[in-house]
């Protein structure tokens, strides 16, 4: 379980966090809206660590993250994957060598022969297989999504972060993504959390979603909840990230 209590952050003059109260269930796969700049990287950089609060608190599981010392940091950034919106995959790796990096960097000390297995699990998790060799120049925009996801399943993480994770793509492959961030959650038994503008993945994908507006949650509920509310603030956002 994820808790945040009256998160404020703030970056010089600019109120970003007006104070963020929000609980993220276990297996949970919960869809953070708002507009553009209204702090959801922000809050997910709370989550792990990247940023303190001004004022506030995040707990991970019980642990209060703004006081965990750099090894408990380390350790608890380790239940977390992250595909970041762009793949972020580096163009001078392999795709296997990209997969492997986590392992590598965080010191997991694995023979050659167990990482070569673990990458071929995870290409295969997310519907790609035998691509170990080929460089993030060959690959459609679809399949670095995918192997962004695979090197974020690399570390067997308790909780994956999707930022906008169908940003780029056409509809088709969209729907292919959604598909495998729903599988995959229930599958894996994981807390899914999913920072998106696409109204059409909140709704194929999400058990909840939690919208900031102006530094706060201002709507939580299921996305019929959302699609079906009255207030004009939420029925504005949708019509504009469905146009």
């Amino acid at each position: 379980m994820i808790e945040i209590s009256g998160l404020h952050k703030s970056f010089g003059s600019k109120q970003v966090l007006n104070g963020v109260d929000l609980t993220i269930n276990k297996g949970e796969c919960l869809a953070i809206i708002g507009r553009s700049g209204c702090g959801k990287s922000v809050m997910l950089k709370h989550i792990i660590g990247l940023l303190s609060p001004d004022k506030g608190t995040v707990r991970v599981e019980g642990e209060l993250i703004q006081e965990l010392n750099t090894t408990d940091l380390y350790r608890i950034r380790r239940k977390f994957g992250f595909l970041f919106q762009g793949a972020a995959l580096f163009d001078s790796m392999t795709v296997g060598e990209n997969i492997a990096l986590p392992l590598v960097e965080n010191d997991y000390n694995y023979p050659e022969k167990k990482l070569k297995n673990i990458i071929a699990e995870k290409l295969s998790l997310v519907g790609l297989k035998d691509i170990e060799n080929l460089k993030p120049s060959e690959l459609s925009g679809g399949m670095k999504k995918r192997v962004g996801l695979a090197r974020a399943l690399a570390t067997e993480p308790e909780y994956i972060l999707y930022d906008e994770p169908t940003t780029g793509l056409d509809p088709i492959m969209s729907d292919s993504i959604d598909d495998l961030i729903k599988e995959l959650n229930d599958k894996l038994d994981v807390t899914s959390i999913l920072i998106t503008h696409d109204m059409f993945s909140v709704k194929n994908v999400a058990d909840k979603v939690a919208m900031v507006n102006e530094g706060i949650i201002y709507f939580t509920g299921t996305p019929d909840d959302l699609v079906n509310s009255s207030d004009k603030i939420i029925q504005d956002f949708i019509k504009r990230t469905e146009l």
